[in-house]
């Protein structure tokens, strides 16, 4: 069964160096695992910022690598400690 992951966190600095930090990350995300990631900033908060990786169809290997990716890409620097969070969906398993 697919998952799909809501990644959300605050920023800080310069937004310019953070939006490059993440594309090269969700670019690298996508090399190794095939799984293509979006990006969407809060509509009134320009600094709360949300990944999202739909169909995830090998969590253990996903999130090793997303783990791997961050820290490739230096984003802890951009993120207070602690503050990315972490929400994992899937469809429901009951009708009506």
């Amino acid at each position: 069964m697919p998952i799909h992951y809501y990644i959300w966190y605050h920023v800080s600095g310069d937004l310019r160096a953070v939006r490059a930090a993440v594309d090269a990350m969700l670019n690298d995300l996508y090399q190794s695992t095939g799984v293509r990631g979006r990006l969407l900033v809060g509509r009134d908060t320009p600094s709360t910022w949300m990944e999202v990786y739909e169909g995830v169809t090998g969590p253990a290997e996903f999130e090793s690598e997303l783990v791997a990716a961050i820290l490739r890409h230096g984003l802890a620097r951009y993120v207070p400690a602690g503050g990315r969070h972490v929400e994992a969906f899937v469809a429901p398993k009951f009708s009506g």
